[in-house]
């Protein structure tokens, strides 16, 4: 299997071959390529970006719109406007159309987690909450959505259960549950499990038991998301390769979400991709703001060529690699975890214009 899949352009006629010249049509060929959008993007007012997305990718993820605390900012108010309006997109265009996200610690409106009184619910009202909005928002978009999102980064980096007020109202069985309400809801969708940190043994190890444990309840999940908000020294690529390899022998495909690849020095405390994490701006790091360099643009092309270079040597584990931003003005860290620096990302510089390496990547899946 792994030799087709590293073979499987080279049978094609050559005129179809020199048409290929873009993720979709090369990359695409191996596994889904997709992106994150956000709304300025569906509604083209982000023109570029909107064609970016259309000629370039074929799967996209919904960056916030389909966050909690978005779809459902107090109790019994919707807001489905740009869901809808990103579902409607993507149909437009052909595209796989991913979920993000169901349950989660952050990005999920207080009113989950308490009553009118400001107190914690129980453990039967939360459960009760979790299925009615679980079945609320899957049901609204059954048979439109190709894959779910379920629960989102459950884990702590040594492989502990993340103190979430999901884990500590409801307890071990609320990730069940979630996978559980989420298949009676669409039971044609994919569900995956999707987490940060991925290539660390200790978090990879307790994500494959928990998916053991859901397969062997009779459960449905069929992807773990290996967020991959990568830099030019870490992830080390043996670690990530054996990650991809632990979490495929537990029967489920391998995604790699959240793709970017962060060139900007780190606060001394910054650790993982916990979003809550925030520091001040200073120009020292902000190194970039003019552009990057041409030594760090090569250190920065290269570091992208070793990755896609693994992934194609796991094509036959991976089921989708998405990108989380279209191009570098997008890209969350322009903004994470200091506000308002200038983030060098993705494949695209700011005005989407391909990076020089962009044609080595093709070429490769060529």
């Amino acid at each position: 299997m792994r030799r087709f899949c590293l073979i499987l352009t080279l049978c094609l006629p050559v005129c179809m071959m020199a048409q290929q010249e873009t993720l979709r049509e090369t990359v695409g060929n191996y596994f889904h390529i997709g992106c994150a959008v956000n709304s300025s993007i569906v509604q083209a007012t982000d023109s570029k970006a909107n064609e970016l997305v259309r000629t370039q990718f074929n799967s996209i993820v919904a960056e916030n719109c389909m966050k909690a605390e978005h779809l459902s900012p107090r109790e019994g108010e919707w807001n489905w406007a740009e869901a809808d309006a990103f579902v409607a997109f993507g149909e437009a265009n052909h595209m796989q159309i991913i979920g993000h996200c169901l349950v989660w610690h952050s990005q999920t409106a207080e009113w989950m987690f308490r009553d009118k009184n400001g107190k914690e619910v129980s453990r039967e009202v939360l459960i009760q909450r979790m299925r009615w909005y679980i079945r609320t928002v899957v049901g609204r978009y059954k048979g439109h959505i190709a894959g779910w999102d379920v629960c989102n980064e459950s884990f702590e980096d040594d492989g502990t259960r993340r103190q979430s007020p999901w884990q500590r109202i409801i307890g071990d069985d609320y990730i069940e549950l979630a996978y559980r309400f989420a298949h009676e809801a669409d039971p044609d969708a994919e569900l995956y499990y999707n987490d940060y940190s991925m290539s660390v043994p200790a978090k990879y190890n307790a994500v494959c038991e928990m998916v053991k444990s859901l397969k062997a309840k009779g459960l449905r999940i069929d992807a773990v998301g290996m967020q991959s908000h990568n830099g030019l020294t870490w992830p080390k690529l043996v670690e990530y390769d054996r990650a991809i390899d632990a979490i495929a022998a537990t029967g489920v495909k391998v995604i790699i979400s959240e793709l970017d690849m962060n060139v900007l020095p780190n606060p001394d405390s910054f650790s993982g991709a916990e979003v809550s994490q925030q520091f001040e701006y200073s120009a020292k790091m902000d190194p970039y703001a003019n552009g990057i360099d041409k030594r760090t643009q090569d250190l920065f092309g290269e570091r992208w060529q070793a990755f896609f270079y693994l992934y194609r040597h796991h094509c036959h584990q991976i089921a989708r690699v998405t990108f989380w931003a279209v191009g570098d003005a997008d890209s969350w860290l322009n903004d994470w975890p200091i506000p308002g620096r200038h983030a060098h990302a993705t494949l695209f510089d700011r005005d989407y214009n391909p990076k020089p390496f962009l044609k080595e990547i093709i070429k490769m899946y060529k």
